[in-house]
């Protein structure tokens, strides 16, 4: 049964929910452009084979990190011709994941997920063979019912119902039980590893802190104390970048994008907003029109540097759910490519992969220059 999710009264959303049930009860959400819901078949016509159980997560106790095993994921959808994409409308002839005729943004479980469906945290004071359920959820984010394009192409506006969707999956995950940090990412690009073409990313809500959000909020928490509570480190660097302005690429009234002083990746650009804020859920309104305009125009860059599109991970670090966590926490994305040149690309071989020791083969304030200089098409 579909059902309309009231807006809340905070002025921060402009977009209409609707909610409803794939065949094998999996959650959709429409996510509209405008504020009134559109109304919309909501009968998933297939038949699907009923859900099942969860995977699993196990400790490696040499590194303190959690592996999830989701050996299932095997046989999910790869690289499938455009009449068979799962994220193109339904048709008659070709019911997919989308049951309606047409949409503006959808978001839904992910039906080969490495997480869930069910919810559990992962075990307190792990050890060597210490193994649990692997909670939570993964679902993915449509940005557009259009089989081909990008996300740098997306009008304003969608961008706009795109970070809606984003804030409101945001906060509705943090508040299901045993979910501990929430994700949300595109990958975009055959060389980073996508399985569809249709412009979508996803959204990873876990049971656990990962670990370079535990690193990342380590640091952020000590810094914190140091400070008496009175500065982040995030908001330090920030404000540092801009003092300096050799790597800054653009400044808003709301946020700003720079080349990280110790840049990983040939491109790396680190998008920041002015006020401390935990998570995306917590913008503001004009917060979100303006970067609704920074966002897209920085990703026409990166394809600008080389006249050919370019491939990505889009990847928003959000506050753990853990109060404590979120004192210091401060919302940023980080946006990197493995491209370092037109037709050659920086693989994560020894020294990266094996120690996490990163070796740039670009100097970020040169990366900075460039992306400045760009010319997208895309404001």
């Amino acid at each position: 049964m579909t059902s309309i999710i009231s807006r809340s009264d905070a002025p921060a959303s402009v977009s209409a929910v609707t909610s409803t049930r794939l065949a094998d009860g999996r959650e959709l959400l429409y996510f509209d452009d405008t504020d009134r819901p559109r109304r919309r078949p909501s009968k998933d016509r297939r038949e699907l084979p009923e859900r099942g159980p969860a995977g699993e997560i196990r400790y490696d106790a040499l590194t303190g990190d959690w592996v999830a095993v989701a050996a299932h994921r095997q046989h999910r959808t790869h690289l499938p011709p455009a009449d068979e994409c799962p994220l193109c409308p339904s048709t008659e002839a070709r019911p997919s994941e989308i049951p309606a005729a047409d949409y503006d943004v959808a978001v839904f479980e992910n039906r080969f997920p490495s997480l869930g469906p069910e919810f559990a945290a992962a075990p307190a004071a792990p050890g060597w063979g210490t193994r649990g359920i692997a909670g939570g959820r993964c679902e993915v984010v449509a940005f557009t019912p259009e089989h081909t394009g990008t996300f740098a192409a997306l009008s304003s506006r969608r961008v706009r119902t795109v970070i809606d969707a984003w804030a409101h999956r945001t906060e509705a995950l943090s508040a299901l039980p045993g979910v501990a940090q929430v994700f949300c990412f595109e990958n975009r690009g055959q060389d980073i590893g996508v399985t569809l073409h249709h412009p979508h990313g996803q959204i990873y809500a876990y049971p656990y802190v990962t670990p370079r959000a535990a690193v990342m909020a380590s640091a952020a928490g000590r810094f914190h104390e140091a400070a008496g509570g009175t500065a982040t480190l995030t908001g330090t660097i920030l404000a540092g970048e801009r003092a300096d302005g050799a790597r800054m690429v653009v400044e808003g009234e709301f946020f700003s994008a720079y080349v990280p002083f110790a840049a990983r990746w040939p491109l790396e650009i680190h998008v920041v907003p002015h006020r401390q804020v935990p998570d995306l859920a917590a913008l503001t309104g004009a917060e979100r029109d303006e970067l609704a305009v920074l966002y897209p125009d920085l990703l026409g860059r990166f394809d600008a540097l080389y006249g050919s599109p370019t491939p990505y991970i889009s990847a928003w670090h959000q506050a753990p759910v853990d109060p404590v966590l979120r004192r210091s926490g401060y919302l940023h994305l980080q946006l990197t490519s493995p491209r370092r040149a037109a037709n050659k690309l920086k693989f994560l071989a020894g020294s990266e992969a094996a120690m996490g020791a990163f070796i740039n083969d670009t100097t970020p304030e040169e990366v900075a220059a460039r992306l400045r200089d760009a010319r997208t098409g895309t404001a």
